[in-house]
């Protein structure tokens, strides 16, 4: 099952693209189903949160992402 996301650190890309470029891991998209088993591996926490931002307006977001940054700025 291909990955979900690619590795941010510079050396586990490098080695993947290696892999990658000897046949070692296949380079494929996720089909739907595997897209989906990957979603169900997330803790449930996870899935809510996706779920909530999702129901969202980006407005809303926003509002909430400020709030958040106030409130963690201001513990001084």
């Amino acid at each position: 099952m291909p990955n979900a996301k690619r590795p941010r650190d510079t050396n586990q890309l490098a080695k993947l693209m290696v892999d990658i470029l000897t046949g070692e891991v296949e380079d494929r998209e996720a089909t739907p189903e595997e897209r989906v088993a990957l979603i169900q591996q997330r803790p449930p926490w996870a899935r809510r949160a996706a779920q909530r931002a999702a129901s969202m307006t980006p407005e809303r977001r926003a509002e909430i992402a400020k709030k958040a940054a106030q409130k963690r700025w201001s513990k001084g």
